[in-house]
C-alpha cells in the first residue's frame, strides 16, 4: 500500500524535533526500543518518512505508554465517543476517539444500502465528505463506518450498513467515501473482516468458505479500500473464518492483509467478544483491542477482561508477544495518525454552524430521491398514464394509510443507525424488551419526525388528503374505495444483533414491538376495493411481495433520514424522477435463498454456493428473482442497441452501446455492463462496469465503459494468485442483470494480474 508522502524526506518531526537521521539514530540508542530489525529505518528501503518517524517516536516510549495505545480505556476522553485512548502529551500523541458514522454524525443521512441503489460513486464521494468534516468538527479523531460485507444472507439484521450483494460496487463505494472522510485528517475504517455475513450467533459461529470464493467475493471490497484509497484502520469481525476467531487469524490479518496486500495501518477489534486470546490475537496481527478497558479487573458491559492492557504486558515481558510485535502494533497506529494528518493537526471540538446544517440536511433529502426504486407503475385502468408520478391538479381525493405515515420514517436499528432518530416519536408496544444474541438492542425501532403525510398535503394542496393507521384492514380498504389514490405505507424494522425471521413485511407476531397488525394483509385488502394502490416500503433489505400482481405501484424508500417524508412526496408526485437501481436482488420467496431458515442451532455456516450469491445465484439456478440486481424504473424509458465490445491486447476491454431516451421526461439511466468469465466455478455472469448517463428525451448516448482487466479476474487454487483467464469473453450490456443484450468480447490469453 503507497500512502502520501509529500512531506519526504526534508521534514523534521515536529512533536519530537528530529530530522530524519537523528530518527534513525535514537531507534537503538534510546530506551523502549526494540533490536528487531523491522524497526530500523536504515534496514527498510521501503519505509515512507512517515514509517521512520513513527518508529521514532515508538523508541522513546516506555512499556506502559506501549501498552496505553492499544487498547481502548472507556470514555475518558474530554470528547466522548464510542471509545477513548488517552494521547500521550510529552510525545505529541493527541487522545483519539472514533465515533459511529455508518449513515452520518450529525447531519443524518439515508442507510448505506439506500446510497448504494443510487450506483453514483460521485455521490458516495460527497456522502463521506460530510461525514469526515462533521467527525473532525465534533472532535472526533476516527470514523467507525464503513462496512461493506456482502449481502450473502439477505435476512442479516445489518444489511441495511452495508452496500449490497456485489463485490465491485461495494468496492467502488468504499473507496470513494474512504477518501473522502480521509481528506478531512480523519482515519476511515473498513469492516468487518471478514465474512460477517449474519448477525445469528455472530460472536460463536464459524463462517467456513472456501480461498477463491473469500478472495472474489467477501475479500475484494476490503482489498479495492487498502490498495485504492489507503484505508487507516480495519476493523476485524466477531464470527470465526474457517474455525478461528476473525481477530485471532493470522492468514486473514497477517498473510493477506498486511503481507500481501501491503496494508500499513491498524487492525482494530470489533466491540468486545471479538477477542477471546490476547496472545493469539496478538500473533496473528491484531494491533488494537475495542473496548478494552483501563482495569484488566474492571468487567466491561459483556462481562469479559481486557486482553491488551495487563496481560498483554506480562505477555510481552515473559516472551509470548515478542517486543517486536507490540513495537509494530503502535507504529501502525501513529504511522497512520501521521499520514492522515491526525498527529500534527488533532481536531478540536466546535460547533456546526447553522447553515452548513441546513446545507446538510438538503443534501439528506437528494440522496433519499436520488436512491428509492420504482420497481413497479402500471398503466391504470381506463388511463393511457402510469400510476406514478401523481398529479397534484387532477389527484382530488388521496387516502395514506400505515406506516406510521402521519408522523415519521423509520430508522435501523444498532450501532449503523444515524443520529437523530428517537424511539419516542412513534409509540413502542413493548418499550424495554430485548432482543438479539446477546441481548443488547432494544427492540424498540428509531424513528425520524418527518411525516409523509404533511409532505403529501403539501404537494397536493386542493386534494383531500386523509390518514387511516391500518389496524382496521376493513376500514382502510373501504376508505382507499372512495379515493382517487390509496398509498399505502410499509414499514420493516431491523437491527444488529439480530437476523430477520423472513423476508416478508413484519406483522405483530414478528415483530410485537413495533408493528400492531399484519401488513401483507393490510395491502391486498386494501388492492381489492381500491382505484389505485401505491406501496411504499421502508425497509433495509429485499422484501417479499405476495401482493405484487394487486398494486399498482411499489417505491423501495429504504430508510431514507430524516428528511424522508419530503423525498418520498417527491418522488410520487414527480418533482424527483426515480432513477435508483437494486443494489440487491429481491427473490420471490424465501425459499429461492441459497440458505435455509436462520434458526441459531448452528456454529457452522458452510458456504456451499461458493461464488454463486445473489444475482449470480439466481443465474446460476435458473431461478427467476422478484426483481433483479440492478433493476430500477424511471418516469421515462429507456433502449439499449449497437452493443460492441474489443480487446485492447492487455487483457481490458472497451464496451460501446447506444442508450436512449425513448420517453417524453428527462432521465438518468445506469447502464450496466456484465461479463461471462471461462473459467470454471464462475457464475454465468458478473458485475464489471457501470455509469450514470442523463439523457433529454429522445436523446440518444454512444457509451464506451472501459473494463480492467482486473474486472476480470479469478482467484487460481493453484497458483494462489489473481490471473485473467484465457478463452473468450462475452458481455452483457443493459438496465439491469436480467434485462440486457449480449455480445462477444474476442479472446485474450491468459496472464497474472
Amino acid at each position: 500500500m503507497i500512502f502520501n508522502t509529500g512531506r519526504h524526506m526534508k521534514v523534521k518531526f515536529r512533536r519530537l524535533g528530529l530530522t530524519l537521521s537523528a530518527a534513525a539514530s535514537v531507534l537503538s540508542a534510546c530506551g523502549g526500543g526494540s533490536n528487531d530489525s523491522s524497526n530500523n529505518p536504515a534496514l527498510n528501503p521501503t519505509d515512507t518518512a512517515s514509517d521512520v518517524r513513527a518508529s521514532a517516536i515508538v523508541a522513546q516510549m516506555t512499556l506502559d505508554e506501549k501498552i496505553s495505545q492499544v487498547h481502548g480505556a472507556g470514555t475518558t476522553c474530554a470528547v466522548s465517543g464510542a471509545s477513548c485512548i488517552p494521547g500521550i502529551p510529552r510525545l505529541g500523541i493527541p487522545d483519539q476517539v472514533p465515533t459511529d458514522s455508518s449513515a452520518g454524525v450529525k447531519t443524518s443521512l439515508p442507510n448505506n444500502l439506500a446510497l448504494a441503489a443510487t450506483f453514483d460513486t460521485q455521490l458516495a464521494y460527497a456522502y463521506g465528505d460530510l461525514i469526515g468534516k462533521e467527525v473532525r468538527q465534533l472532535g472526533f479523531t476516527e470514523s467507525l463506518g464503513g462496512g461493506v460485507n456482502i449481502a450473502r444472507e439477505l435476512r442479516n439484521g445489518r444489511n441495511y450498513e452495508y452496500l449490497g450483494e456485489d463485490p465491485l460496487l461495494t468496492g467502488d463505494f468504499i473507496v470513494a467515501r474512504t477518501k473522502a472522510v480521509q481528506a478531512h485528517k480523519v482515519v476511515s475504517t473498513v469492516k468487518h473482516f471478514a465474512a460477517n455475513s449474519q448477525e445469528t450467533n455472530r460472536y460463536t459461529a464459524s463462517s467456513n468458505v472456501d480461498e477463491r470464493t473469500l478472495r472474489e467475493l467477501y475479500l475484494l471490497p476490503f482489498e479495492m479500500a487498502v490498495k485504492d484509497s489507503q484505508v487507516g484502520n480495519v476493523m476485524c469481525a466477531y464470527n470465526f473464518v474457517n474455525g478461528i476467531k476473525a481477530c485471532q487469524n493470522a492468514h486473514l490479518i497477517t498473510d493477506i492483509l498486511k503481507n500481501e496486500w501491503g496494508f500499513k495501518g491498524k487492525v482494530q477489534s470489533d466491540w468486545e467478544l471479538a477477542l477471546d486470546d490476547g496472545v493469539q490475537g496478538a500473533n496473528a496481527g491484531l494491533d488494537e483491542e475495542e473496548t478494552g478497558s483501563a482495569n484488566d479487573y474492571v468487567l466491561g458491559p459483556f462481562g469479559k477482561y481486557s486482553q491488551f492492557n495487563q496481560r498483554l504486558k506480562a505477555a510481552v515481558q515473559s516472551g509470548a508477544v515478542p517486543t517486536s510485535r507490540l513495537n509494530d502494533m503502535v507504529k501502525r497506529k501513529l504511522r497512520t495518525l501521521i499520514e492522515v494528518g491526525v498527529l500534527d493537526d488533532a481536531p478540536t471540538a466546535t460547533t456546526i454552524p447553522a447553515d452548513q446544517l441546513s446545507a446538510g440536511a438538503k443534501f439528506s433529502q437528494s440522496v433519499a430521491e436520488q436512491s428509492m426504486v420504482l420497481l413497479k407503475n402500471a398503466v391504470h385502468t381506463g388511463s393511457n398514464n402510469a400510476t406514478l408520478p401523481l398529479t397534484a391538479s387532477t389527484t382530488g381525493k388521496i387516502v395514506v394509510i400505515g406506516g406510521n405515515a402521519d408522523r415519521a420514517v423509520m430508522g435501523g436499528g444498532g450501532s449503523g443507525h444515524a443520529p437523530g432518530a428517537d424511539a419516542s416519536v412513534v409509540a413502542c408496544f413493548r418499550p424495554g424488551t430485548k432482543v438479539g444474541s446477546a441481548g443488547v438492542e432494544p427492540a424498540c425501532a428509531p424513528w425520524y419526525a418527518s411525516s409523509p403525510l404533511s409532505a403529501i398535503k403539501s404537494a397536493a394542496p386542493n386534494a383531500t388528503v386523509s390518514y387511516i393507521d391500518g389496524t382496521d384492514a376493513q376500514a382502510a380498504s373501504a376508505a382507499a374505495s372512495n379515493a382517487d389514490a390509496a398509498i399505502v405505507f410499509a414499514t420493516r424494522f431491523q437491527s444488529e444483533d439480530i437476523d430477520l425471521p423472513s423476508l416478508s413485511l413484519s406483522n405483530a407476531l414478528t415483530d410485537p414491538a413495533n408493528q400492531a397488525y399484519d401488513q401483507d394483509a393490510l395491502i391486498t385488502a386494501v388492492s381489492a376495493k381500491a382505484k389505485r394502490v401505491i406501496v411504499v416500503l421502508e425497509v433495509g433489505t429485499a422484501v417479499t411481495m405476495p401482493w405484487i400482481d394487486s398494486v399498482d405501484s411499489v417505491l423501495v424508500a429504504w430508510y431514507p433520514g430524516p428528511q424522508g417524508g419530503p423525498a418520498i412526496a417527491d418522488v410520487l408526485f414527480g418533482a424527483a424522477n426515480p432513477s435508483a437501481k437494486l443494489p440487491i436482488s429481491f427473490p420471490k420467496r424465501d425459499a429461492d435463498l441459497p440458505e435455509g431458515p436462520i434458526t441459531g442451532e448452528s456454529l457452522v455456516y458452510n458456504y456451499t454456493e461458493e461464488l454463486n450469491i445473489g444475482y449470480r445465484w439466481f443465474d446460476a439456478k435458473q431461478i427467476e428473482p422478484l426483481f433483479p440486481f440492478g433493476f430500477g424504473l424511471s418516469y421515462t424509458t429507456y433502449a439499449y442497441g449497437n452493443v460492441s465490445a474489443t480487446p485492447d491486447g492487455q487483457g481490458n476491454f472497451n464496451v460501446t452501446f447506444t442508450v436512449t431516451n425513448t420517453g417524453t421526461r428527462a432521465g438518468v439511466e445506469t447502464p450496466q455492463v456484465y461479463a461471462g468469465i471461462p473459467f470454471g466455478g464462475e457464475p454465468p455472469k458478473r458485475l464489471v462496469a457501470y455509469q450514470k448517463v442523463a439523457l433529454a428525451p429522445g436523446e440518444s448516448k454512444n457509451v464506451t465503459l472501459n473494463v480492467d482487466a482486473k474486472r476480470l479476474g479469478v482467484w487460481d487454487d493453484s497458483s494462489q494468485k489473481w490471473i485473467l483467464p484465457g478463452g473468450s469473453y462475452s458481455f452483457y450490456v443493459g438496465g439491469s442483470s436480467r434485462n440486457v443484450l449480449a455480445t462477444s468480447g474476442g479472446t485474450v490469453t491468459q496472464r497474472s494480474l
